[in-house]
């Protein structure tokens, strides 16, 4: 496996729209693991090890941030298990002496998308009041179940109800919610378009199969400049022994050939996101990385800044 480094994928401008490209908002990707990471616990498998043997090769749980130049804003898009970690690595872009952490999204219970919220508590960070922005069926699971419950009642956390496809105007940013079909066991679950005064993100870490979706992830491609979409799984071959009709995630190779009439400009807006520890595109060297790459896909990764 070739050394999973931090890419500094750098996306320049100049000035768009009179703005200058210091002050124009921007995404920084901080993780791209599956909820578990890489590697992932009790897993000693020949692709996990390198993860285990080498520290700089561990990934974290898929969360990107939004970081806002002019009004000195950031947010967090999920609060991960890695939350601790992801902090350092928003607070070395975006320091807490220059920026105010102003909200965290969330889209869904599911472990790799909201424990962090624990590190906000009184035992921790103790922080005073922090948004965090959630459907309603998260927000009265956060509400009356515990250990969430305390940091409401403490007023760690202020819990701000979505609306389906309502959008939140957050000075140059414009979030928008929109339901995705998933697992739905304890809230609903939301994909995020993300909206700057340049540039319009698609954040869809996890979903079932896209023909289960009430929009068309063509269009919906088409409408905006980066999709950072589920890649929990490259293909039904990535887990002997486990009967992959049973996992409703959308494969990578799926996906592709559903985008497959798309011009190389449109291809080039996909960001694949949110790999399981056995995802062959975690590893640069694969025949499966190569593949993606050759057809003009990205395939994220810790450090990538995309200019909103």
């Amino acid at each position: 496996m070739k050394t999973l480094c931090m890419w500094a994928y750098i996306i320049s401008l100049t000035i768009i729209n009179g703005l200058k490209a210091e002050e124009a908002p921007f995404i920084y990707i901080l993780g791209v693991a599956q909820d578990a990471g890489y590697p992932q616990a009790s897993c000693y498998q020949p692709h996990c090890m390198p993860g285990w043997r080498d520290a700089s090769l561990r990934l974290g749980a898929t969360s990107i941030s939004v970081i806002d130049p002019q009004s000195k804003n950031k947010y967090l898009f999920e609060a991960t298990p890695n939350l601790p970690a992801q902090l350092y690595e928003l607070e070395l872009i975006a320091p807490d002496t220059n920026y105010t952490l102003n909200g965290v999204f969330l889209t869904h219970a599911h472990i790799g998308h909201y424990t962090g919220l624990m590190f906000f508590g009184f035992e921790s960070m103790d922080a005073s009041d922090l948004p965090v922005y959630v459907m309603p069926r998260m927000a009265h699971y956060l509400s009356t179940n515990g250990p969430w419950g305390q940091l409401v009642n403490m007023g760690n956390i202020k819990l701000l109800e979505l609306q389906a496809d309502r959008t939140e105007e957050l000075d140059q940013l414009e979030i928008t919610p929109h339901l995705v079909p998933h697992r739905d066991e304890y809230s609903e679950t939301v994909g995020y378009r993300i909206k700057g005064p340049n540039h319009t993100a698609l954040f869809i870490p996890d979903i079932n199969k896209w023909e289960l979706w009430e929009r068309d992830i063509v269009d919906e491609i088409q409408g905006v400049d980066y999709a950072l979409i589920d890649a929990s799984f490259f293909d039904d071959d990535e887990i002997p022994g486990r009967n992959m009709d049973e996992i409703p995630h959308p494969f990578v190779v799926e996906t592709m050939a559903l985008l497959d009439l798309l011009t190389a400009d449109q291809v080039a807006k996909v960001w694949f996101i949110h790999f399981n520890h056995t995802n062959p595109l975690l590893d640069e060297e694969s025949v499966a990385y190569r593949s993606v790459r050759e057809k003009g896909y990205n395939i994220a990764r810790e450090g990538i800044r995309l200019p909103l």
